[in-house]
């Protein structure tokens, strides 16, 4: 080297390290005045940006200061001026504060405290999106899958387009720029068996990082680029004695992440958080469980399940953490079918007497019950005569007759000189029982007062019946007097919404609550229809079959009834699916049976057209079916934005067979009996799930017509084929329900996650194996401590009664 290019470089360090000191004055000042971000006239950002080549080149990447909090700046400045100390400069102009010796981190302390390179703090807001805001957080904050990169292969051994490990030494890494595009790092790597390249795009300061000879592991699929193997952007890793693996050589977790957060810097937060957080993990679970279920501690099932030593160390981990989940999981439920059946204030019913309500209606049924009907109605008085309050789920198959058995529950509460309360999801629903309750028990049509609101029905029994109809859309009016009439027991089974469960509803004498679509409602407040001074007879109805893995973790707190009977004579109803360029062959079919006397239903998934989802529209089909295709007979309209009493006059016109076809939206999924009704045409089927379109089909085959189901479907993406022929051949509910639950999966399924239930994390809802284990173990646990204060109890105890209270406020 000459004495001028030494005398050059000299210079460039003097100025490297002006900068550096500059820099340390500006935090000094900072600290201060409290990183208030006032020391750099316009931030100090902007001293960044204009020495970012000098800095970079001493400290690495430097984040932004100017976004942060006067506490995550605090230990932005300690970091980077950590940084600078590890250069070796004097650092006596800065002023220091006398320390106080810094607590143990423990895992309620803010994930900001950690010490990782480049600090936590600018991660901040992203990590509060992900819930991660203490180190337990962060510790809980589980992967959903890994990376298995734990084989190290030698770079002769590599081959495309697998994903592969190797060891190597870096010979050489250079920073690349092409045009406008950001710069990349190209690195020539070798072992003894060979050389391969690899390149990271976008990522020009790993050139500085990868330094010739170091030792590195490298992890990604290879490819092939004229003739020669290149990993593209593969993880890597430097090896250094102080530093175990991490991103690579491993099993490599991949966490749930957001915009911003990559995974490598999740990574090392999740791994600082281990090693700050971890030793104050307390052990939930009593020896004598763990062992009989063959499950390690949860120290170490924590430590695995981020980064497990061998595929089987991950196993195990998954199995204590899914068994932990589901354990709290069925303490939850049982907990509070104890809690409801425990209670004192039971309402005891009188068993069924000849001529009361119940047996005048089942009397004065057009039809003969079936034999599980019957069954059930036996199940349910044995259970309304004992004092303990029932709890229980009515399960059946669409037109398998759940309406009636529901309607004999609440008259053996009117029998017993008490009320009734039956409660629906949705408006449209809560109408749709009404006119059904009050036709049943009319045996045709009922008597309505002029509002509609209000059924006085003649039976057999001498007094007559008095029904009301109370939700959100009822006129201000009209409620106060249905009000008025409820509290003083004047109206004996009162039908509605979730305005039913509402403070300003009195039913004083309620002895029955039916709770229609259940799966519809959160665990409490399905619950909060008895959370008066009594408790009244749950029934739980569901005309969407629950899987029996279902049935034993989200509803695992209700005996069940089963209806396995359809009515006798009533014909498979034949399903078809229908590709969209034979839309005018479905409707010419439509018509052959509309000539034979019959009706049909024409179902679209939106009630307008929307540019953002592309799908036909209920309200202009009906104007364009009506002049083009079905001019010559009478078609209605039917969706959720109409007036209840429009909704009501298009299904009473249907009834009468003023309609010939109904155009309508999903608002006639389920309560719609017509029996004349033999074609449901489904258009954009596949923007529908099975059991909902098995309840579409429900609405027909309910005469001893052969009747029909018509599938139309745009899309011909192998899942949609996939579900639309599932239910060309499959007609029993139960069987579709395991099929839905299996192609979309519990959250789908449910629709919005069960108030009042633990998160699932690791644990799958519908592992029955892992449900009944638990059930079992929670069963033993609350026999023997049904407080949970037992000290091997006591740390799961606490837990479950912070679900059960966020259950009861609506968290959880």
């Amino acid at each position: 080297m000459t004495r001028e290019s030494a005398s050059r470089g000299a210079a460039r360090s003097r100025d490297r390290h002006a900068g550096l000191t500059v820099l340390r004055k500006i935090l000094a000042k900072e600290e201060e005045d409290g990183y208030e971000d006032r020391a750099v006239i316009g931030g100090l950002d902007r001293f960044l940006s204009r020495h970012a080549e000098e800095l970079r080149s001493s400290l690495g990447e430097i984040g932004p200061y100017s976004v942060l909090t006067p506490a995550e700046r605090r230990d932005w400045a300690s970091e980077t001026l950590g940084r600078i100390s590890a250069l070796g400069l004097e650092s006596t102009t800065i002023p220091k504060r006398p320390s106080r010796p810094r607590a143990r981190a423990g895992g309620s302390d803010s994930i900001a405290g950690l010490k990782i390179a480049g600090g936590v703090g600018r991660h901040v807001a992203r990590l509060n999106r992900l819930g991660i805001r203490t180190i337990r957080d962060a510790i809980q904050h589980f992967p959903h899958r890994h990376n298995d990169f734990s084989r190290i292969s030698k770079v002769s051994e590599l081959e495309h387009g697998k994903e592969q490990t190797i060891v190597a030494t870096v010979w050489e890494a250079t920073e690349t720029k092409r045009g406008a595009r950001r710069a990349s790092t190209q690195a020539v790597l070798g072992d003894r068996t060979g050389n391969v390249r690899a390149i990271w795009f976008g990522q020009g300061f790993l050139a500085k990082t990868l330094k010739t000879g170091a030792k590195v592991v490298i992890s990604g699929p290879v490819k092939t680029f004229k003739g020669r193997h290149v990993f593209e952007s593969p993880e890597y890793e430097l090896l250094t004695d102080q530093e175990e693996l991490v991103h690579t050589g491993r099993l490599v977790p991949v966490y749930p992440t957001t915009e911003g957060l990559p995974q490598r810097t999740i990574r090392r937060i999740v791994r600082a958080a281990l090693k700050a957080g971890l030793k104050d993990v307390v052990e939930t679970l009593p020896a004598d469980l763990r062992r009989r279920e063959g499950l390690v501690s949860l120290p170490d099932a924590i430590s695995q399940i981020h980064y497990p030593d061998t595929q089987a160390d991950l196993e195990s981990s998954r199995r204590r953490l899914a068994f932990d989940e589901m354990l709290l999981l069925q303490l939850a439920v049982l907990s509070r079918r104890r809690a409801w059946r425990e209670v004192e204030e039971g309402v005891p019913l009188m068993s069924r007497r000849g001529g009361g309500y119940t047996d005048s209606f089942l009397a004065s049924l057009p039809f003969e019950l079936t034999g599980a009907q019957l069954r059930v109605i036996e199940e349910i008085t044995q259970d309304l005569v004992r004092g303990r309050p029932m709890v229980r789920l009515l399960q059946g198959d669409v037109g398998s007759g759940k309406t009636v058995v529901a309607v004999a529950a609440l008259l053996l509460a009117v029998d017993s000189g008490r009320q009734g309360a039956f409660m629906a999801p949705t408006e449209i629903l809560a109408e749709q029982h009404y006119l059904t309750v009050c036709r049943l028990l009319a045996r045709g049509v009922p008597d309505l007062d002029q509002d509609g609101a209000r059924a006085r029905i003649e039976l057999s029994t001498g007094r007559p019946l008095a029904v009301a109809l109370l939700t959100g859309s009822t006129r201000k009016a009209v409620r106060d007097r249905l009000l008025k009439d409820i509290a003083a027991g004047e109206i004996d089974i009162v039908i509605g919404t979730h305005v039913l469960i509402q403070e300003s509803v009195d039913v004083p004498n309620l002895a029955v609550g039916v709770v229609d679509e259940q799966h519809r409602f959160g665990v409490m407040q399905r619950a909060a229809l008895g959370s008066g001074d009594s408790r009244p007879h749950l029934l739980a109805m569901s005309a969407t079959p629950i899987p029996r893995s279902l049935s034993l973790t989200v509803f695992g707190d209700l005996d069940v009834s089963l209806l396995d009977e359809i009515p006798p004579g009533r014909k498979p109803v034949k399903t078809r699916r229908i590709a969209a360029p034979q839309r005018p062959a479905a409707y010419e079919f439509v018509k052959t049976e509309l000539e034979r006397g019959h009706q049909a239903f024409i179902v679209f998934p939106l009630i307008d057209g929307s540019e953002a989802v592309q799908a036909r529209a209920a309200t202009e089909e009906h104007e364009r079916l009506s002049r083009e295709v079905f001019a010559s007979y009478r078609l209605g309209l039917l969706h959720g934005r109409m007036k209840s009493r429009d909704r009501e006059a298009v299904l009473h016109s249907f009834s009468e067979r003023e309609i010939d076809v109904l155009v309508s939206t999903s608002v006639i999924e389920v309560g719609i009996d017509f029996p004349n009704a033999t074609v449901m045409v489904i258009d954009g089927a596949d923007r529908f799930g099975l059991a909902q379109l098995h309840q579409f089909r429900g609405r027909v085959g309910r005469g001893a017509e052969q009747s029909y189901c018509l599938l139309l479907s745009d899309s011909e993406t192998p899942d949609a084929v996939e579900r639309l022929k599932v239910l060309e051949t499959v007609t029993d509910g139960f069987r579709l329900a395991e099929e839905d639950l299996r192609i979309r999966g519990p959250g789908d399924f449910l629709g919005t996650r069960q108030s009042g239930l633990p998160e699932m994390r690791v644990a799958s809802i519908i592992d029955t194996a892992t449900a009944s284990k638990a059930r079992r173990e929670a069963d033993r646990m609350l026999e023997s401590d049904p407080g949970m204060d037992e000290p091997e109890h006591a740390a799961l105890g606490r837990r479950l009664r912070e679900v059960l209270d966020a259950s009861v406020t609506g968290g959880g």
